[in-house]
């Protein structure tokens, strides 16, 4: 089993950062990749950025290209997402899921794993 917790969600203005942690435990050797989604009231869970656990890979959406960096650092068994110019519309909450599927997942089918997510609010 692998356990997920993330944190440093908040509220900020727009145009603003947020650094998101996701802290993994467990059987963390056993993780291909991670990711991290979102969901905004009324809407469906999103993929935002992913990770590959060992090599450099990463996957972003169309939507946070060039303002969102995911990142991770093995030793502490974390994965963070560096969020900057932040809008309105990134309002949501934010989980963080792994996968023990051998590739880069976009879609929430394949993760095994989710924390129980992190409030992220982005005011106008």
């Amino acid at each position: 089993q692998v356990q997920l917790v993330e944190s440093g969600g908040g509220l900020v203005q727009a145009g603003g950062s947020l650094r998101l942690s996701c802290a993994a435990s467990g059987r963390t050797f056993s993780i291909y990749s991670m990711g991290w989604f979102r969901q905004a009231p009324g809407k469906e869970r999103e993929i935002v950025a992913a990770i590959s656990w060992s090599i450099d890979r990463t996957y972003y959406a169309d939507s946070v290209k060039g303002r969102f960096t995911i990142s991770r650092d093995n030793a502490k068994n974390t994965v963070y997402l560096q969020m900057n110019n932040l809008k309105p519309e990134d309002t949501a909450v934010y989980y963080c899921a792994a996968t023990l599927v051998p590739r880069i997942l976009t879609t929430t089918s394949g993760y095994n794993y989710w924390g129980p997510g992190t409030q992220v609010t982005v005011s106008s």
